[in-house]
């Protein structure tokens, strides 16, 4: 099941057999998540690797009282606090399921043996460029791009996001806060 789905949302990037998809589903397991419920806490070691299967999540700091949100993540999406996951040591993200959420996780441990496969080596490296051009896509924009261009940008590339998710969140993503996000929203519609 799950590595049907891991190798469909991948083969646009990589078209890797069944088979790496079958033994890489075999070393992780299938968790569930409340709503709210934190997946890894801040100032913790991250011990895992994450997909997404359904619901929410979101990446967050604390930051002067209040939590910044780093992410935010809808089904189909690998995530973890890779600081913490690639240097063994403590960082201040904060994992959180934004809603009930079914999740793939798979520990550090049997990443690294996924990594000593020829497959698995080749998938790690894909999909951390692949998420390292999103990071630097969504710098540039927050660097580059009004508020407002962000939220239209949200509104048109996801929109399910803003549907779904609370929006002191999307406020925080967007870097601005709730009310300037209301002004967006009535000045839009």
């Amino acid at each position: 099941m799950i590595e049907k789905r891991l190798k469909k949302i991948f083969d646009p990037h990589f078209n890797a057999p069944i088979e790496a998809w079958r033994y890489f589903a075999s070393l992780g397991e299938i968790v569930d998540y409340k709503k709210n419920e934190v997946i890894k806490e801040s100032n913790h070691i991250e011990k895992y690797g994450y997909f997404l299967i359904e619901g929410s999540c979101g990446l967050f700091v604390w930051k002067e009282n209040n939590f910044v949100c780093l992410d935010l993540l809808l089904e189909n999406s690998f995530f973890a606090d890779d600081i913490s996951l690639s240097t063994g040591k403590p960082s201040p993200i904060e994992i959180i399921a934004l809603e009930k959420s079914t999740v793939f996780r798979i520990s550090k441990s049997n990443i690294e043996q996924l990594k000593q496969t020829p497959m698995g080596n080749m998938l790690f490296m894909i999909g951390s460029e692949k998420d390292f051009n999103e990071k630097q896509k969504q710098h540039l924009e927050f660097l580059t791009k009004t508020a407002e261009e962000r939220y239209l940008g949200l509104l048109k590339n996801r929109p399910e996001l803003l549907q779904r998710v609370h929006q002191k969140h999307i406020a925080s993503y967007l870097g601005i806060t709730t009310q300037s996000l209301s002004r967006i929203r009535k000045k839009i519609k």
